[in-house]
Formats: C-alpha cells, sequence, structure tokens
C-alpha cells in the first residue's frame, strides 16, 4: 500500500508543484489545472499513438500545458480579467480542444511504449512507477530551484510578493506572471502525461477535481514539512502529494468506493484548511491564558507589596506623622 502511494505520488507531485507556483508563489487561484492536465494527457496519447516515443510526447504534453498557461495569462494581464474568470474560461475552452486532440473521449495506448517500458522488465510495476516518477519529479524540482535562484525566478517571487513594488523597481510584473501561468500549467500538464502512461489511456473527465488534489497535496505538504528555502517548498509538494495519495490508498483499503473518492477529496481538503486555523486558534487562546495568569499573579503580588508596606511599621509611623 505504501509502496504504492508513493509512486502514484510522483506521478502526481508536478500537479502539486504546478498548483504551487500559482497558488502560492503567484497568489493567483487558478482553475486552467482542470483543463490543462487532460491536456497533457491527450497530447502525450495522441503523440505516442502517431509514433513519437514517450519521452518526446511528454515533452509536448508539458508544451501543451505551456500554451494554455500562456492563454491564462494574456487573459488575466493583458485583458484584464479577473484571475478566477481566466482560468474558467481557459479551461472550459480546452474541454473542446482536448476532444478535437483525442477524437473521442477515451484514447487506450494499446501497446505503445510508456516511460516504464524503458526499465528492466524484471522489476515489479510499483519499482517501476516509483523511478520514473522520481526521475521526472527530480529533473522538474532541481529546474525549478535552478530557475528561482536565476533573475528571473527572483522577479517572479518578487511579483507575487508586491507586484507594486516590483513594477516601482522596473519589473515587467505582465510578463512574470504569464511566464508563473505557463510553468505552472506545464508541469501540471506533465503530470497529466504521467498519468495518462500509468492508466494507459487518455480521459476527457481526467482533469473534473485535479485543483482539489492539488490544493490538498499543497497544504498537506505545508503541513508536514516547512521552510523557507524553495527547494524545501517544492520537496513539501512531492511529500504532500505521496501523503495525500496514502490517505486515498488508505481509504480505499477500507472499503470506501471509487465513486466516493472525490467527496473524500474534498474532506481531506477541508480538514487541512480547518487544521491550521484551529491550531492558531487554539495557540492563540494559550497565550491569551498564559498572559492573564502573568497578569493576574503581578497584580496579586504588587497588591501584596502595597498592603505588606502600609501595615509594616515604618508605613505607620509615615502616616501618623503627617
Amino acid at each position: 500500500m505504501l509502496i504504492t502511494s508513493i509512486g502514484q505520488g510522483l506521478l502526481w507531485a508536478p500537479l502539486a508543484i504546478g498548483v504551487f507556483i500559482t497558488f502560492r508563489i503567484l497568489d493567483i487561484p487558478d482553475l486552467t489545472t482542470e483543463g490543462s492536465f487532460p491536456l497533457g494527457a491527450a497530447v502525450t496519447v495522441s503523440a505516442m499513438l502517431s509514433g513519437q516515443s514517450a519521452v518526446t510526447a511528454s515533452l509536448l504534453g508539458f508544451l501543451a500545458g505551456c500554451i494554455a498557461g500562456w492563454v491564462t495569462g494574456v487573459l488575466d494581464t493583458k485583458l484584464h480579467m479577473p484571475s478566477l474568470l481566466a482560468g474558467i474560461l481557459t479551461m472550459t475552452g480546452l474541454y473542446s480542444v482536448n476532444m478535437h486532440i483525442m477524437g473521442k473521449s477515451n484514447v487506450p495506448l494499446l501497446d505503445q511504449k510508456v516511460l516504464t517500458t524503458y526499465l528492466p522488465q524484471t522489476w515489479s510495476i510499483d519499482l517501476q512507477t516509483i523511478v520514473v516518477g522520481a526521475i521526472v519529479t527530480g529533473v522538474v524540482v532541481a529546474l525549478l530551484v535552478w530557475l528561482f535562484k536565476t533573475r528571473l525566478g527572483l522577479s517572479l517571487m518578487a511579483t507575487g510578493n508586491n507586484s507594486a513594488m516590483s513594477a516601482a523597481n522596473g519589473i515587467y510584473t505582465d510578463r512574470m506572471v504569464i511566464i508563473g501561468y505557463m510553468v505552472s500549467n506545464g508541469c501540471i500538464a506533465l503530470s497529466g502525461a504521467l498519468i495518462a502512461q500509468s492508466n494507459g489511456y487518455a480521459d476527457i473527465g481526467m482533469g473534473i477535481g485535479t485543483i482539489v488534489i492539488g490544493l490538498a497535496s499543497v497544504l498537506v505538504g505545508e503541513i508536514f514539512l516547512r521552510g523557507r528555502q524553495i527547494w524545501l517548498r517544492l520537496s513539501a509538494m512531492v511529500l504532500g502529494a505521496i501523503i495525500y495519495r496514502f490517505l486515498l490508498t488508505v481509504a480505499m483499503g477500507l472499503g470506501f468506493p471509487v465513486d466516493d473518492l472525490k467527496i473524500l477529496s474534498a474532506g481531506i481538503l477541508v480538514i487541512v484548511i480547518c487544521l491550521p486555523i484551529l491550531q492558531n486558534k487554539y495557540r492563540t487562546r494559550q497565550q491569551l491564558k498564559r498572559y492573564l495568569k502573568q497578569i493576574g499573579a503581578d497584580e496579586h503580588e504588587a497588591s501584596n507589596r502595597s498592603l505588606n508596606r502600609q501595615t509594616s511599621p515604618e508605613g505607620l509611623l509615615s502616616r501618623d506623622s503627617k
């Protein structure tokens, strides 16, 4: 169960990283996720069926996700649409795009060679999945760590922190936002390409609920692994994706129907959102109790000192002398 969760979590990790870029770095709720995820799967499967290798097809899926992110970025920055509406429009349009790419709602891979077939066939499926997911996710994390250390990456993070100040310092914030959208949706589409190869098919409805999966992975990762360094934050996304898949695997092992996985995903997201809030409230309440207790002790000590001073011989003599 744990080994399977690790393999599947590594395949879903690029999705969590992509959601992290828009949700945390840019501070933008991007719903393009539910369109770019199946887009990556559709482009990858169609390219493989046309004779392309699994590596080339996966890269094409990544590029397709970047194009989808560019469209959302242009709608957001150039046409000045609200980011939420821009993502919804792109997601809606991608449904038809994915149908045209696949030609039908579900396309199987048949006997095409996927990424795991390049590994020794004596290995188990779970081990092959872990190795492929670790390689792809490791490359994505390494490239992003390098990117965020460059001037471009620093400008991207500065834009997310304070766009007005960034613009005042000469950063083209619109360009940074578009690049952020592109990198984010490229990673999300890459995750869709990996999941399509793992499942053996691309489906038009496989993107439903992916934004919930991505957000839950991000929040779970931030609960279990905290830090300010970018490599640590990206590693937290990978860990969050693995833990999230493990929770779903445990739920299925307990007898939850497959049809209830979406509502279970929503429930996990509600828990991980409310948990930090409840923790902060509890911590604040405990600090307030300690403060009030300290104030009460100080007042009690001050009143005792005053009483002792008034009842002391020196205090009585000074009062009588007056």
